[in-house]
């Protein structure tokens, strides 16, 4: 089946067309990509959107934008730069196996931008980019999956097979040819990164470089569609199970079938895409939902909470996710103690969640001592019946009374018209919010409008020069 599976993801990479896309792909694709830059453009306030917006532009060039910077760099320093931003802040959408916009789109964005190609373009290679990451990620290890009852994660785990549909997305652009395809799918899998991001979860302090080094993948895509393109060959075998990549990428679990199943006619990541309201770890967006209802409703100020008890998932209780030792702000990202913290003081979600100033301030570091997480114990039955569902509870102890709200699913996830879909107006406010830390009310508008409007963009160029300062 290995050489099947690369058949067949070199056949929808390179024969899919912009009119076989249905409405709800190209609608959810344009979210997407309006949430991202959004997030990118916010980036330039994080440290480490900065230090990649530094590393991009060293690397010279003029062909492609650096998101909320007005300043250009090679396609290859845009897209490492661009990577970086998108997710600095973590505010970014999630798709299984886990982030996978900050990887897939960067280079299709500076790529496009380069060839002064169509919005339809940039739409069909980032949904084709979405659609292939998220299925070869259901052929291999998932961080909840569920064994003899209990979620189990693995220990090899990370990203870095989103490379494949960061290749593909590409390669489409750049217009190669079907065996071209085939040999840069092949490529990426020969130098994809490695799954680190176990280390980190389990570390703590952990590395600011977070899952892995975005733009080191975005960049790696680049490579492997070029290298193909002059001539490099690839490995017809390259997902052999015994010697190609499931095994040395480190996955225990490999089903290809998963990625193959109704591919092409059945597209699954714009019902498992989620947006995420709060710029911190998706998995206590459910509690920061039920956190901020009881204190809105209350109207409790943070020196009022006695104690605030939240259940959640079981599998969070690693290092990364226990950690009370903030020492650098993307430490806060992930924090369960810190977040609540933060939940409660009520800072505007983005950018401002986010500056030092905010995350060490006394109050939050104070409150932070009065948070305690307990496991839910209906997490993982609630897992095995749907696997968008996340079952929370948080419990507020102030003025003497206790005050309490549940959520099964976080904001942002659900289907057109469900309570907790995150729809396009709300996305619009969230990114009109994001870019207004870098830009005029005005221009941010104007940006929103346009970018809603991708089908309609003749030169992606164009678009992308709105995307500095002035």
């Amino acid at each position: 089946m290995h050489r099947q599976l690369l058949n067949e993801l070199t056949a929808f990479a390179a024969d899919t067309r912009y009119e076989d896309l249905p409405e709800r792909v190209v609608e959810e694709t344009i979210r997407i990509i309006l949430d991202s830059i959004g997030c990118g453009l916010a980036g330039v306030t994080h440290r480490r959107g900065r230090i990649g917006v530094d590393h991009g532009r060293a690397q010279g060039g003029d062909a492609a934008t650096i998101l909320g910077t007005g300043e250009r760099a090679s396609v290859m320093g845009a897209a490492f730069a661009n990577a970086e931003l998108i997710n600095a802040l973590d505010h970014d959408a999630v798709l299984p196996p886990g982030h996978v916009c900050p990887y897939v789109l960067p280079g299709a964005l500076a790529t496009a931008e380069a060839l002064r190609l169509t919005g339809k373009d940039l739409i069909l290679a980032t949904a084709i980019a979405h659609e292939m990451s998220n299925r070869i990620g259901k052929a291999m290890d998932y961080l909840r999956d569920i064994i003899d009852g209990q979620v189990s994660p693995p220990p090899v785990w990370g990203f870095a097979s989103t490379i494949f549909g960061a290749t593909a997305a590409v390669a489409r652009l750049r217009g190669v040819s079907p065996d071209q395809m085939r040999n840069a799918l092949s490529i990426a899998a020969i130098i994809s990164p490695v799954n680190s991001a176990a280390a980190w979860r389990q570390h703590a302090p952990a590395t600011t470089i977070k899952y892995m080094l975005g733009g080191w993948l975005a960049q790696g895509a680049l490579t492997a569609a070029q290298m193909a393109e002059l001539g490099h060959r690839g490995d017809d075998d390259i997902f052999d199970p015994e010697f190609g990549y499931p095994r040395f990428i480190g996955t225990r679990r490999w089903q290809p079938e998963n990625a193959l199943r109704g591919l092409g006619t059945d597209w699954i990541f714009p019902r498992e895409s989620s947006f995420k309201p709060y710029p911190h770890c998706r998995v206590l967006h459910a509690p920061l939902d039920a956190l901020t209802e009881i204190v809105t409703a209350q109207n409790l100020r943070p020196d009022e909470i006695e104690e605030i008890t939240v259940w959640v998932e079981g599998f969070v209780e690693r290092p990364i996710w226990m950690n009370n030792a903030i020492t650098d702000v993307t430490d806060a990202q992930f924090s369960i103690a810190h977040g609540m913290a933060l939940g409660a003081h009520r800072f505007a979600s983005g950018p401002d969640w986010q500056r030092p100033e905010n995350v060490h301030a006394p109050s939050v570091m104070a409150l932070m001592e009065r948070v305690r997480h307990v496991v839910h114990p209906d997490y993982v039955k609630s897992l095995l019946a749907d696997g968008g569902s996340r079952p929370s509870r948080v419990e507020v102890r102030a003025r003497g009374q206790v005050f309490a709200a549940e959520r099964s699913h976080p904001k942002g996830t659900g289907a057109p018209g469900s309570a907790t879909f995150f729809t396009t107006p709300e996305l619009v406010d969230k990114f009109l919010s994001n870019a207004g830390h870098v830009m005029a009310a005005d221009r941010a508008q104007a940006l929103a409008e346009a970018l809603l409007n991708l089908p309609g963009v003749a030169d992606t160029a164009d678009l992308m020069r709105c995307m500095g300062p002035q």
